[in-house]
Parts: C-alpha cells; structure tokens; sequence
C-alpha cells in the first residue's frame, strides 16, 4: 500500500483506450476534491481533538460540580461554626444564670431558715399558750362555774365588791386575750408554713428550669459538634475527590493540548499539500516516449509492485506500476523511478523495510514483471491518477482489487 497525500489529474497522450476513459473518470471525479492519507489522518486527528476537548469539558464539568459541593459544604459548615459559636454563647449565659441561681438559691435557703426558725418559735409559743390555756380550763373546771360568784360575794363591802368584779372582768378579757393569741400564733404558723413550701417550691422550679435550659444547650451543642464533625468528613472526601478531578483535569488538558498541536501538525501539512497538488495541477507532464529508464529500474518497479499489489490482479499491479510512472511524468515529481519510489513518505514498504527485503531476494513474480514492463510502456489503468490505498469510508476513486485509485 502506498502512503501517498496527494491527489492531481493531468492529461497524457500514449495511453490506451481503456486509460483514455479512467483519464475521465479520473478527472471528473476528483477536479474539485482532494483525498489522500493525509486527509485520513486530519480527520482521525480533528476527532480525536474533539474527543479530546469533550473529554476535557466533562472533566471541567466534574470540577466544577465537585467544587460547588465543596463550596456548599463549606458553607454549612460555617453555618454549624456559627451556631456552635452561638450555643456556647448562650451556654456561659446558662452558666451565668446557674451562677446567679445558685446565690439566690443560697438567699432564699437563709429565708428559709429565718422562716424555719420563726415557725419554730411560733409553734413554741403556740405550744405554750395551749399550755396556758389548758391550765385555766382545767382550774376552772375543776372550781366549778360558781367561782366567780363566790368571789364576787366574799366581798366585805360593795367597794371591794366593784373592785372583784373587775378583777373577774379582766380575767375574762385575759382569757378571751389568751384564745385570741393562740389562735392568731395558729394563723401565724400557717402563713410561714405556706411560705416556707412556697419559696421551697420557687427554688425546685429554678433549679429544674435551669438545669433542663443547661441540658438542652448541650444537647444542641452536642448535635452541632456531631454536624461540624460529619460535615468536615465530607469536607475531607469532596477534597479528595476534588483533588483526583483536578488531576484528571490537569491530564485531560495537556491530552486535548497534544492532540490539537497534532491536529494542526496535520493540517499544517494536508495545506502544503493541498498547494502541491495545486500547483502539480497546473504543472507540466512529460510524454512516456521522453523518459530514458536507467539500468534497474524495471528490476525495482517490479518489486515495489510485488509488496505493494503481490496479492492483487494483473490490473492492478499495472495500476500499481501506472502511479509510479504518472508521477515520473509529472514536472512535480522526481524525475526518475528511483527518485519517485524512496521519495520521503510517499510508500509504506519503503518506509517499513518490506521493498528492501523484496529487493535483497528478488520476490517479485513474473506477472509483476510483466505489469513493470506495461507501465513502462506507458499502459494505464487509472488513467493520471497519482496515489492508491486500501478503501476507507468516504474515500471515493477508482477501485481495482482491494485498491482506490485517485
């Protein structure tokens, strides 16, 4: 198979009918059009840069989600400091108030005690004025209710008489004192009773709303240490995994990078050689009857043939044969066979060591021979066509065997 770029159409005279019509063929298919290998490359170098540049997007694209995740985890992870900050904030107000809780706790435990000791004071009173009480019930059960009258009536005279009868007037009032002070000490004794369970009461209630105000902030406090915690884990994993996008980013770059500077490479030469076959069509052609073949040359055209159409018909060996001479024919070419076949790049056996070996051991056969010597003799079978590869999609020519021409 030949590595040729180029692809121009010439006319020539000395060709055989049948070159007469592929002369046709050839220019009418392929006047405005160029393909070649080089045109193969370019495009399987244009779609690799695109794979390329879509691998690099999505890459991007992987980036750039990883880190908005990143971002947000950031973000609510601030938010939890935040909070945190907060918490601990409201917690030393907690702990304030426990302080305070505590001294006033301490005040009103004194208040208790005060009050503690003034119950027990009254009940001591209490208790003693029921004694009292009990004694002059008793006296006075045991004397009888004419007490009183026989006071009353051992009086010597009506003074004395008026005198123990305000003596017994005041005892009266005495004992109705006595009732009134028991039962005001009573009274008493209830009021700082129900003080006393009051104020115990008050401090039950701080101490049990301050101690479920303390648990709940650390229970908060808890949960949102337990949230930073698990949120800086993730943090970790986003960061990972951030960290391998970018690289892969970082790869895909320097890919996309390489595969566009071949893509241009490529281009760059497809150009030069789009201009050359510019320029080889516009250029002038030799008639077969100018050429003067040197010694070997039929020996070497046979063997280019035989690795390059070994396998192939007779026609296409001449077809094979007919290029080499179409480009000796060509001012835009070397002007001799050997020029023409080690020209640089333009045949992969040349180029991968099978001519040489074919040459060292003389492989070609006798029906390449003879398609050396029918091209020589300036017989064509693809007319001026200049290049041949093995058919790929798109490609259009002239095909014979397994060959395009073009």
């Amino acid at each position: 198979m030949a590595v040729i770029t180029v692809i121009s159409f010439f006319p020539m005279s000395g060709s055989s009918s049948r070159a007469s019509e592929l002369e046709v063929t050839c220019a009418e298919v392929y006047q405005p059009q160029v393909l070649s290998d080089t045109k193969d490359e370019l495009e399987k170098a244009k779609k690799e840069k695109e794979e390329k540049e879509q691998e690099l997007a999505a890459a991007q694209n992987q980036v750039n989600q990883t880190n908005a995740s990143l971002s947000s985890l950031k973000s609510q992870q601030n938010s939890y400091e935040g909070q945190m900050n907060t918490l601990n904030t409201e917690l030393q107000l907690v702990a304030d108030n426990l302080t305070v809780l505590e001294i006033e706790k301490q005040l009103k435990e004194m208040e208790i005690e005060e009050t503690q000791a003034t119950l027990s004071a009254n009940i001591a009173l209490q208790n003693q004025q029921y004694e009292n009480m009990k004694s002059r019930i008793k006296f006075l059960y045991e004397k009888g209710d004419n007490l009183y009258l026989e006071v009353l009536f051992s009086s010597k005279d009506f003074g004395q008489f008026l005198n123990y009868a305000d003596y017994v007037e005041k005892l009266n009032q005495y004992d109705r004192q006595q009732l009134d002070e028991y039962i005001a000490t009573g009274q008493v004794i209830s009021e700082n009773m129900a003080q006393l369970e009051s104020e115990l009461a008050e401090v039950e209630e701080l101490e049990r709303q301050a101690k479920e105000e303390q648990g709940k902030v650390t229970g908060l406090i808890s949960q949102t240490a337990e949230n930073i915690a698990n949120t800086a884990d993730s943090i970790n994993d986003v960061q990972k995994q951030a960290d391998q996008y970018e690289a892969q980013l970082v790869q895909k770059a320097a890919e996309a990078d390489a595969a566009n500077k071949e893509y241009e490479a490529i281009k760059k030469q497809y150009d030069e050689e789009m201009r050359l076959a510019e320029l080889a069509r516009a250029s002038a052609w030799r008639d077969i009857s100018e050429v003067t073949f040197e010694e070997g040359d039929r020996y070497l055209l046979a063997n280019l043939i035989y690795c390059e159409a070994g396998n192939q018909p007779y026609e296409g060996k001449v077809a094979v044969g007919a290029v080499v001479i179409n480009r000796l024919l060509s001012s835009r070419y070397p002007d001799t066979v050997t020029g023409v076949i080690y020209q640089y790049k333009q045949f992969a056996p040349v180029l991968d060591g099978h001519l040489a070996l074919a040459l060292a051991n003389d492989k070609a056969t006798e029906s390449c021979y003879q398609a050396a010597d029918a091209a020589m003799s300036g017989t064509t079978t693809v007319g001026n066509c200049l290049y041949f590869r093995t058919p790929i999609p798109g490609l259009e020519g002239l095909p014979i065997g397994d060959h395009i021409f073009y």
